[in-house]
């Protein structure tokens, strides 16, 4: 534990609260200040282009983002040796594709700007070692105007009453005997959720304070959202209608499951959106449920395992705003369905059908393949009592299922369907074994991971 935690660890919860809301004055001045504004008003802009516009902008923005990487970046220099620089976007593949380990290794070879003065963002590290990446001001400001565009939409602004969950790490031993699990920046009116104490026995001290606290606005990982959300219904409690005027999920895929429960426990409509904290460009959702690919933030390509254009895919991103760490033909890890119909809500940017989840976070059947986190996502229809689960495969022919049940609820019958559910995903050879846990932890990021696949590296794509 650093001494700033320590010290912060000691202090009482209203001396804890300011210190919140100091450190969120000194964020909120680096991330709108400069070109915050400017950013925010050209692309509220760009949403009135045409297609054929917003393509001629993503060029130039292309060809200005790619000739200051590789003035710049030692890492593009040496990788891009001897290739002609794309003067298209059709021309883009032409460039190799960047691996996510590949960057890691070569970190400090990529950045363009040295620490000092750069704005620094970590992933999250759940399948692999956190990457530091570092941000320009004008790629902070220009994320957060794209951002703030898109929340705004639904009528938020920062002020209004928000309950946030996310991988802060915040509360002391004192909070969790008082069975106090959030902080709250009282200046900003901003409630932080632990992701980290989402067990079975404390969900009821989240629900009620969440209902008490009555926030206008819901941001964070959809997970930790779900968990509350399901705990409420399961209780009979729901919000009142009007009272969440938005849910902004983050970080992670948000399943059609997870879309329902928090739908119906808070009463509000739940608007996805897409990036990454290393940098990736936006898939944004507008008020008719599509999700667009906006393509003055980047460059999107949907391939297949053999790094051909798909209609269903790996992503492979250049992201623009990425200029103190740029990302060019980067595999983020995620798998998305294009859809060819055009959306009439009036912005023109292409749209995606669905975002799948990270293409590693998958159970592998030698009967049947590859199963991913969406295709998982029914795994527990008609299962009463299940509270949460783990399939972890350490093995090829073998998956473990963790799970924490409601012992008043959750049953043979339970059991039984639960399994067969996974008989359905995995074929009928592969042995199945379950176990009951008390808990099942979150990762250091926050974030909770379905699947914990072992074997990746003995399975061949």
């Amino acid at each position: 534990m650093s001494l700033k935690q320590n010290i912060f660890n000691n202090l009482p919860d209203f001396l804890q609260s300011w210190l919140i809301s100091i450190y969120n004055i000194k964020a909120k001045n680096r991330r709108f200040t400069g070109k915050y504004e400017y950013y925010k008003e050209l692309h509220k802009n760009y949403r009135k282009l045409s297609l054929p516009e917003l393509k001629k902008l993503q060029q130039e923005r292309l060809n200005t983002f790619l000739k200051n990487a590789l003035e710049k970046s030692e890492f593009y220099k040496k990788k891009f040796k001897g290739l002609p620089l794309p003067t298209s976007v059709e021309e883009l593949p032409a460039l190799p594709i960047t691996k996510k380990e590949e960057l890691r290794a070569a970190i400090d070879e990529v950045y363009t700007i040295p620490h000092k003065g750069a704005l620094i963002a970590k992933t999250g590290g759940t399948t692999g070692i956190s990457l530091q990446v570092r941000y320009t001001p004008e790629d902070i400001q220009e994320r957060y105007a794209i951002l703030d565009n898109f929340r705004e939409a639904t009528g938020y602004q920062l002020g209004k009453k928000t309950a946030w969950f996310s991988g802060k790490a915040l509360l002391t031993k004192k909070d969790i005997e008082q069975s106090r699990f959030w902080k709250t920046d009282k200046l900003h009116n901003v409630r932080y959720y632990s992701t980290f104490h989402l067990k079975n026995e404390y969900l009821e001290h989240y629900v009620n304070d969440i209902i008490q606290f009555q926030p206008e606005y819901i941001s964070g990982f959809p997970t930790s959202i779900t968990e509350v959300a399901k705990y409420g219904l399961s209780k009979n409690i729901s919000f009142q209608p009007g009272i969440v005027k938005a849910i902004f999920p983050t970080a992670e895929t948000t399943t059609p499951e997870m879309y329902d429960i928090m739908q119906r426990f808070f009463n509000a409509k739940v608007y996805n959106q897409y990036a990454s904290s290393e940098g990736s460009p936006f898939i944004l959702e507008c008020h008719k449920g599509k999700l667009h690919l906006e393509l003055t933030s980047g460059v999107f390509e949907v391939l297949d395992d053999n790094d051909k254009e798909a209609e269903e895919g790996r992503l492979v991103v250049t992201a623009f705003n990425t200029n103190g760490t740029p990302l060019i033909r980067y595999d983020i890890g995620d798998v998305v369905e294009k859809d060819p119909m055009p959306c009439d809500c009036g912005n023109n940017n292409p749209v995606v059908k669905k975002i799948l989840g990270r293409v590693d976070d998958f159970v592998y059947s030698p009967e049947n393949g590859k199963i991913n986190t969406v295709n998982m996502a029914n795994a527990t229809k008609g299962v009463k009592g299940l509270v949460k689960y783990q399939v972890e495969q350490k093995e090829l022919n073998k998956i473990r299922l963790l799970m924490v049940v409601d012992e008043k609820l959750f049953d043979e019958k339970s059991m039984h369907v639960f399994i067969e559910n996974w008989r359905d995903r995995v074929g009928r050879k592969m042995e199945i074994v379950t176990e009951i846990v008390n808990d099942i932890p979150v990762e250091k990021s926050g974030k909770y991971r379905i699947v914990k696949n072992y074997i990746k590296d003995q399975i061949r794509s």
